[in-house]
């Protein structure tokens, strides 16, 4: 009886003793799993200069970009490399390439490429050389032409015999234009304009079309009188349908510039206009609505001809040539 009871406790004494150690082993291995998933705090450092910490188990430079979304553009490099392992509290850094980091993968690219060839020994010496020679950049700033355009005006009213005249000639303008530019071997790779600034305005060449007219009509226009009124109204009398051109007080349309007209008078726009000679100076004519005043002459103002003055050249090549009917205002 005592011998069983010697027994019935060492059965237990054992059980204990393998409990305890199942349980060491079960601590051990939670333990080990924790040191392999340890998590880390890491720093990372944008090219923007933007930084934030994060939390992650992972321990590869590559998977804790990957993890957090981040995405390198081709001209960032992060440092250290994506093979890298972090430890504890470890940093990463993304900043921008430089020109040596660009030599350095043009020669790694170069050195792959020759690897994967047939033929090791055809490596290029001049190559290799010409890879590792540094880029520079320099800022160039540069005078450029601007072209002017050419401005056609048709005042030939559909006649088949033409001829050009030019009212204006064009003259190119000037810009500053400054440029970053990147050699390598003295040789331009690269050209990017930064900036530009207008130094003088291009001015354009007016061409004026105009319908050719022999001698003997320009003889018997210029002799051409008053035609007696078509109609009479209780404001004027309608003297028809006439050719209204259009000038200013410049040199080029009046071969000075003073703005005195032929009567004496100074020139005014929506007042003064140049008649053919049957035209006593001070006669009101009125065309479009408006009462002008005949003050001036001109030589290519002859016939059923009238020029309308305009304060600035652009508005008289604006208004060209057009077909009215004139009052005569008593």
């Amino acid at each position: 009886m005592l011998k069983h009871k010697d027994d019935e406790k060492a059965s237990i004494s054992l059980k204990r003793i393998l409990g305890i150690c199942l349980i060491f082993l079960f601590i051990s291995g939670i333990c080990v799993f924790a040191a392999n998933k340890q998590v880390r705090n890491v720093k990372i450092t944008l090219a923007n200069g933007c930084q934030m910490n994060v939390v992650t188990s992972k321990t590869k430079v590559a998977d804790i970009l990957d993890e957090k979304h981040i995405i390198l553009l081709p001209e960032e490099k992060v440092t250290p490399d994506e093979n890298t392992t972090i430890g504890v509290d470890g940093e990463i850094v993304i900043s921008e390439k430089s020109a040596q980091d660009e030599v350095s993968e043009m020669v790694s690219q170069n050195t792959e490429t020759t690897n994967n060839a047939e033929n090791n020994t055809d490596l290029n010496i001049d190559t290799i050389s010409q890879a590792y020679s540094p880029i520079t950049e320099k800022i160039e700033v540069k005078e450029e032409a601007i072209p002017f355009e050419t401005v056609t005006k048709n005042v030939a009213n559909g006649s088949s015999e033409t001829q050009d005249k030019v009212l204006q000639e064009g003259k190119e303008g000037k810009k500053q234009v400054t440029y970053k530019v990147k050699y390598q071997n003295n040789t331009e790779i690269e050209r990017k304009e930064i900036s530009s600034v207008v130094l003088e305005e291009p001015v354009d060449k007016v061409v004026q079309v105009r319908a050719v007219t022999n001698r003997s009509s320009r003889s018997s226009s210029s002799s051409t009188k008053v035609s007696a009124p078509e109609t009479t109204s209780a404001s004027g009398i309608s003297l028809g349908r006439y050719r209204i051109t259009a000038y200013c007080g410049c040199a080029l349309c009046c071969g000075k510039s003073t703005g005195r007209t032929a009567s004496g008078t100074y020139a005014r726009a929506n007042h003064t206009i140049a008649a053919p000679g049957n035209f006593a100076f001070g006669t009101k004519l009125k065309i479009n609505g408006i009462v002008y005043t005949v003050e001036d002459r001109g030589g290519a103002v002859k016939g059923k001809t009238i020029d309308v003055y305009f304060n600035s050249h652009s508005a008289a090549l604006a208004f060209g040539t057009k077909y009215a009917n004139v009052e005569l205002i008593k």
